[in-house]
């Protein structure tokens, strides 16, 4: 167990610059503004420091979890304040908190006040209350990835619902589409993520509920009290001492699946992702995509398969068909849509559907893949979400319709959106290519119709992408967008690194594989699926 809480206080920083930020005197003047986005920014890039140093003391080839921490929280019940740190979930920490400080950077002025308005929070708080909502949902999101309490877990998990609700409803971006009806608009796809996402957890606190009662059944924990902690539970599972029979288990892992589909999104439960990205500003929309969303995949991976590996196989098959549909659904609903920001999130779905495929594939090939899938997506997803945020934010416009020319009059914007959009697509070179790669390859072992099927996604991701960039880069420059002027320092220094990954990554993806390989070959082990041998066909006279 890790004497130094590094990992408390990893999650604890954000929380803290979070309290600070709100705390700051009223942001009436553009001084009082700057000092909130620059503490709210520090604590950021302080958290970043502090995950940096857990993935340097990580050893890939030690134990599963490392730097552990356990302190009692609620010990009748079995739980504990209980944290530790995988491969994937040290490679998803770093993802997080590389991307908070470039979310905060792209979205500077996007909560200043708004003249003679009255906004959701009003005018006198506004800044203060962005930024320390953007620092609250990283301390829940960095803090659901190195929980390793189940019921801690499903605590971070409902709450982080709140801030990003409140992200959603009231912080959009300033576009003239839809003059009055925005704010409603706001409102109803705040109300609809948290309906859908209190749903999904609802379902899951009863499965919760009855995980702590078979344990208790079965004597695990201290004081043979029950327990939800992890480690003690797929121990025990492991060992024998918890045994729970097919039907149970199928109930209970369908109970957490519920909540991770809809988070994640999976296809049909993914109705509340166009909306929200759509009303909600860029840096939110790139904050719940490329982050928050990947709590669900990473549950999926922790918990679904690692509690309840035979129900895991049972259903397999059927999730994998679900992913394969979303895969084809959102990238032809991608195709015809003529929002930016509601194209990039069916783009989204239609990704999360490769990451989940390769989940439930269940070959090493298909989990790595799918767990560099969560961090390449991230940042391409993020590198198209912020630039096409710039792109909105000049012409007041989220509709493809109303741009054209744009590499004449800001080269290097369209150059950065070209890139982003070439890794959607994934490019070879670019990081998601080695990803999708990966999660194909295991799927065509395991499932080679499905595998095929699932390919066809690649070639509309490229459809709509390359529509996209034409619509919007080439072609003649339209009067509207005359002065348009290119990124300015401070959004290319946003880009320059999301570019610098994506490139990086994709010509050498071993700093994380590395990471993920361990983690992944620890879950497959837990579930039984070893590699599956290729089939070789029959030669004729040999014996």
């Amino acid at each position: 167990m890790s004497h130094f809480p590094l990992l408390t206080l990893t999650a604890a920083v954000p929380a803290v610059g979070a309290v600070v930020t709100a705390t700051l005197p009223a942001a009436t003047t553009d001084v009082r503004r700057r000092t909130a986005k620059t503490v709210a920014l520090t604590f950021a890039c302080g958290t970043f420091a502090l995950a940096a140093a857990v993935a340097g003391r990580f050893h890939p080839g030690g134990a599963r979890y490392q730097l552990t921490e356990s302190h009692s929280w609620i010990k009748s019940f079995g739980v504990s304040f209980s944290l530790a740190v995988d491969g994937i979930a040290a490679v998803m920490v770093l993802l997080t908190t590389v991307l908070v400080p470039l979310v905060m950077l792209a979205s500077w002025h996007d909560a200043d006040p708004e003249p003679l308005a009255e906004t959701a929070f009003g005018n006198r708080r506004r800044t203060q209350l962005f930024f320390a909502l953007v620092l609250t949902v990283e301390a829940m999101v960095v803090l659901s990835f190195l929980a390793t309490d189940v019921f801690l877990f499903y605590v971070v998990f409902e709450a982080m619902l709140i801030p990003v609700y409140f992200l959603i409803g009231g912080f959009g971006d300033r576009t003239d589409d839809r003059d009055g009806e925005a704010a409603a608009q706001r409102s109803d796809a705040a109300l609809k993520f948290l309906l859908y996402n209190l749903l999904g957890g609802l379902v899951m606190l009863a499965a919760v509920i009855g995980l702590y009662t078979l344990s208790a059944r079965a004597g695990i924990g201290d004081g043979a009290d029950g327990t939800l902690d992890l480690t003690a539970l797929t121990d025990a599972l492991r060992d024998g001492r918890l045994s729970i029979d097919p039907t149970a288990q199928r109930v209970l892992f369908l109970g957490f699946f519920f909540a991770f589909a809809v988070k994640a999104p999976l296809w049909p439960l993914h109705t509340w992702l166009p909306d929200a990205m759509g009303e909600a500003n860029s840096g939110t929309a790139a904050l719940i995509t490329a982050v928050v969303d990947k709590v669900g995949t990473f549950a999926m991976l922790r918990l679904c398969l690692g509690l309840f590996p035979d129900a895991a196989r049972f259903f397999a098959p059927a999730i994998m068909v679900l992913a394969v549909t979303g895969i084809i659904y959102g990238a032809l609903l991608a195709v015809g849509q003529k929002d930016i920001k509601r194209l990039i999130a069916y783009a989204s779905i239609s990704h999360y559907g490769f990451i989940i495929l390769g989940i439930f594939a269940m070959t090493p090939q298909s989990q790595v893949g799918a767990s560099f899938y969560m961090v390449s997506h991230g940042i391409s997803t993020a590198t198209l979400m912020l630039v096409a945020g710039f792109l909105i934010s000049r012409r007041g416009s989220r509709l493809i319709a109303h741009y054209g020319g744009v590499q004449k009059i800001a080269p290097v914007l369209a150059g950065a959106f070209l890139i982003g959009g070439l890794a959607n697509l994934s490019m070879p070179g670019l990081a998601p290519f080695v990803s999708e790669f990966l999660v194909l390859v295991g799927a065509f072992a395991r499932h080679p119709a499905l595998g095929a099927i699932a390919t066809l996604g690649i070639v509309l991701s490229a459809l709509y992408v390359l529509v996209l960039y034409q619509r919007t880069m080439t072609g003649p420059v339209q009067e509207s967008m005359a002065g348009m002027v290119d990124l300015r320092a401070r959004e290319l220094f946003v880009v320059t690194p999301l570019v610098v990954l994506l490139i990086g990554f994709g010509v050498f993806p071993q700093p994380v594989t590395n990471f993920v390989v361990p983690a992944v070959d620890a879950t497959l082990a837990e579930i039984h699926r070893m590699d599956p041998k290729p089939v070789r066909p029959a030669v004729e006279g040999r014996r």
